[in-house]
């Protein structure tokens, strides 16, 4: 609690404006106003001549980029867990009740390498990175797949609020702490008989004989030897490790130095699911400030409250095919 309090909370203070959102909107949404091109068109200006750009991203953002968690992808890494336990999707294969911790941890193994330690197939964070260049820009995300660095996003611009698979964290998170876990996730790769291809990403061998089950001595532990668990926000155990409240605090200073000032508010994926942390505060900020624009651009979501509609640009479609438009 000390550290929560003794700096800024970026994360504390977007709850409080997605409250204050849904104390203002009422039930009415707009698609947005004008056609496509002209929506394009607008969204290339303001692009141009804001005075900062704050990205809120979610899921479909990466699955555009293609980190899908189903099909081709879960099919080539993942088919002997879907055969043997009828797992249908990486997603929920994080949830199994697997039967030992040997295939357990053989399991996140892949879910962490596939979805954190390699580059999304297709180039839409990239693609983001330089429309925004020479932006005074700020990324706040709910995805853990840490796509935005391994695309060369300033890390000090970056509020990554639901944790990165790349880290593990004490077990009930009683100890503040976090610890990397790309080494471990390539010994237990490589146990599992994944090899290496000419570009150094593991793949399933020809033979397609690999282990579901790491040895007993590979299981993860913390440097004290506690029991380990991923840094994903499902609980209130959820560990905020100072990396954390420091990207917090940035993302709170950022905003605060651009309230008034001529900020395009870009959304990118963002569904029902999470609309607290991204899109409810976005558009609180947007309503409140004057000369502030919101973009939506999503597939088969992208709407905003009617209200504000006129300073609203709402964009259907593939994301990485909307950037290529702007391009």
């Amino acid at each position: 609690m000390k550290n929560y309090y003794s700096e800024p909370n970026g994360y504390l203070e977007t709850m409080q404006k997605a409250y204050a959102a849904i104390r203002t909107f009422d039930l009415r949404i707009s698609h947005g106003v004008g056609t496509h091109k002209e929506r394009i068109d607008r969204l290339k200006q303001e692009i141009e001549t804001a005075d900062a750009v704050l990205v809120g991203a979610g899921a479909g953002l990466s699955t555009s980029a293609g980190m899908t968690y189903s099909g081709e992808r879960f099919e080539r890494y993942f088919f002997d867990f879907a055969e043997r336990y009828q797992i249908k999707d990486i997603y929920s294969g994080g949830f199994y009740p697997f039967p030992d911790k040997e295939t357990l941890w053989a399991w996140w193994a892949r879910h962490i390498y596939y979805n954190r330690y390699v580059d999304a197939p297709k180039p839409v964070y990239p693609e983001l990175l330089k429309i925004l260049k020479g932006k005074d820009y700020f990324v706040i995300t709910t995805n853990v797949d840490h796509q935005f660095q391994r695309a060369g996003f300033d890390k000090k611009r970056l509020f990554y609020t639901q944790g990165d698979y790349g880290l593990f964290q004490t077990a009930g998170g009683a100890v503040p702490e976090t610890y990397d876990n790309e080494e471990w996730t390539e010994k237990a790769m490589e146990a599992q008989g994944f090899v290496r291809d000419e570009n150094g990403v593991f793949q399933v061998p020809d033979s397609r004989s690999i282990r579901m089950r790491i040895p007993t001595e590979l299981i993860p532990r913390s440097p004290s030897g506690k029991a380990v668990t991923m840094n994903l926000r499902s609980d209130d155990t959820f560990v905020e490790d100072a990396g954390w409240h420091r990207a917090a605090a940035a993302y709170a200073n950022f905003i605060r130095e651009h309230e008034n000032l001529h900020v395009l508010y870009l959304e990118l994926g963002v569904g029902s699911n999470t609309p607290m942390i991204i899109k409810f505060p976005f558009w609180q900020m947007t309503d409140t400030n004057e000369k502030a624009v919101y973009a939506c651009l999503n597939y088969g979501e992208a709407y905003c409250p009617k209200q504000i509609e006129r300073s609203a640009i709402c964009l259907d479609g593939d994301i990485g095919a909307l950037l290529f438009e702007l391009k």
